[in-house]
């Protein structure tokens, strides 16, 4: 079983702030001899946790998502004689962290299986409806392990929690967690915030009837439900109403919701995730970025005239939602139209491989590469390459490529925010034009100095890259200072805090 009991602390719990979510700020690997390395992450949850300062008792709860990182947590419970053992801080950058070793199969079920396999799928409007899903007795014992993955969630937040404490659950991995840890410990306020988008109803309704229930029960467990934008908001409560037959009332001039459910209501509200600026502008502007720009430089080439080419740049995980293939034959179709730019322009694609233990993900990966070595074969020659091509992650190289881009190009099918939109136009050195998905969460914040397409019309984003490629210097300029005002209005720290206080 996953939730046995834990082995009694000499100190009762007395963490005042916690933060619940599947991948927590620290992973492990095996050195050659053996000991465990761990390397940090970053993000808005890390910053978040720093904002709150040193004297709140804060703890972060994780999932082992590998071998290394079980063996990390089963060091960490030896050490403490118990299942409560915290990582060595030292590892975790000075944060009070717990990582919980849930049996491998139980894990895979439910992070494979559930979350990024219909959970996912469902948000992003991604199913062939033709042909799937179907919920059949295999998904009946991985929605089993999900329920025991978000109740072993349940019981280390009880056990970790002091009197009163604020917790904040994230994503749709636990959307069962707040229910489960309101019945454990109503002494406590909870907070849970989806980082995806929300399906509309009549999408939501293509899980099985009780699944959806219960994962609308599960999140309206919680006091405060947050979402990246009012979009996702709404829709997540108009699944409650017609799901589960729950009243929505607006309230406080039309920015909060309310859903009230057997006797609890829950506050619904919106948090933009913005752009780390100075983090980001710092980290640019690095040794190891100068080199990769020298080495981007000399892929790009110059053109017939000898001047630089110019820059179409995208940056993305190979996630199905994030639209690479399309993206690809739309630049495929502004290549055929407009034979004016053939050797002035390299679109510089960065696409890095996303969750490659699923198939779906790995025939993706495999069709994002035919496609941009068919615009190669069909438009390249000697000294030009229509299509740089890197699928090997370096964040390094990303901001090199940031601070190059022309033109970047983020049009996913379906995206609850993307950063990746809000930080170009931060570490941008001569300014870049935006050709956005109106169907990215961002779109919201930055729509207004973005050229902004449909993600399924490929003729139109092929013309979107023309009209920014060709836009003039000063208005590309102009709109990048506008767009990177919008996009770090919202800094990690206080899209943190704010939940943080929207719960106190």
């Amino acid at each position: 079983m996953v939730a046995e009991p834990a082995t009694p602390s000499a100190q009762p719990p007395h963490a005042q702030v916690l933060v619940a979510s599947n991948r927590g700020p620290v992973a492990y690997s095996a050195a050659p001899d053996g000991t465990l390395q761990a390397k940090r992450g970053g993000g808005g949850l890390v910053s978040g946790l720093s904002a709150i300062g040193p004297d709140t008792d804060a703890v972060w709860v994780c999932a082992a998502l590998g071998d290394d990182d079980r063996e990390a947590a089963r060091q960490a419970a030896q050490r403490a004689a118990g299942r409560t053992g915290k990582l060595d801080p030292e590892d975790t950058g000075g944060q009070s962290v717990r990582m919980l070793d849930i049996p491998e199969e139980t894990f895979r079920d439910a992070y494979n299986g559930v979350a990024n396999s219909v959970l996912w799928f469902v948000h992003h409007l991604l199913y062939q409806t033709p042909v799937e899903p179907s919920f059949d007795e295999d998904f009946t014992r991985q929605w089993t392990s999900y329920e025991r993955y978000n109740a072993a969630f349940a019981d280390a937040l009880a056990e970790e929690a002091g009197e009163g404490a604020v917790v904040l659950v994230q994503d749709y991995h636990l959307t069962l967690v707040p229910a489960l840890l309101r019945a454990r410990r109503p002494d406590l306020r909870i907070g849970h915030f989806s980082h995806t988008p929300w399906a509309p109803p009549d999408y939501y309704a293509l899980l099985p009837d009780e699944t959806a229930a219960q994962v609308l029960r599960g999140i309206l467990g919680a006091d405060r439900a947050g979402f990246l934008t009012w979009r996702w908001a709404e829709a997540f409560a108009d699944c409650c109403a017609r799901v589960l037959g729950a009243e929505v009332t607006s309230r406080e001039g039309g920015h909060e919701l309310t859903v009230s459910y057997e006797g609890r209501t829950t506050r619904v509200g919106v948090h933009g995730l913005g752009a780390d600026a100075d983090f980001l502008r710092e980290r640019a502007h690095r040794d190891d970025v100068a080199e990769r720009m020298a080495q981007l430089r000399t892929q790009v080439g110059t053109g017939p005239d000898g001047a630089p080419r110019r820059t179409v740049v995208r940056v993305d995980r190979t996630e199905l939602s994030k639209n690479i293939v399309r993206g690809l034959r739309a630049y495929r179709r502004f290549l055929a139209d407009h034979p004016e730019w053939h050797e002035r322009v390299v679109h510089v694609a960065f696409a890095y491989p996303s969750r490659q233990d699923l198939e779906v993900y790995r025939d993706y990966t495999d069709e994002v590469s035919r496609v941009a070595d068919g615009i190669n074969a069909e438009f390249g020659r000697g000294g030009w390459t229509p299509v740089v091509l890197h699928v090997k992650d370096d964040f390094a190289r990303s901001l090199a490529a940031y601070r190059l881009a022309d033109v970047a190009l983020v049009n996913p099918i379906r995206d609850g925010m993307n950063l990746v939109a809000k930080e170009v136009p931060v570490v941008s050195d001569d300014g870049c034009a935006l050709v956005l998905s109106r169907e990215a969460g961002a779109f919201a914040e930055l729509g207004e100095d973005a050229l902004v397409v449909n993600p399924y019309d490929v003729t139109a984003t092929a013309e979107a890259l023309h009209e920014a490629l060709t836009m003039e210097r000063d208005e590309r300029a102009e709109r990048t200072k506008r767009l990177a005002a919008a996009a770090t209005a919202l800094p990690p720290e206080r899209w943190f805090l704010d939940q943080l206080n929207a719960l106190r």
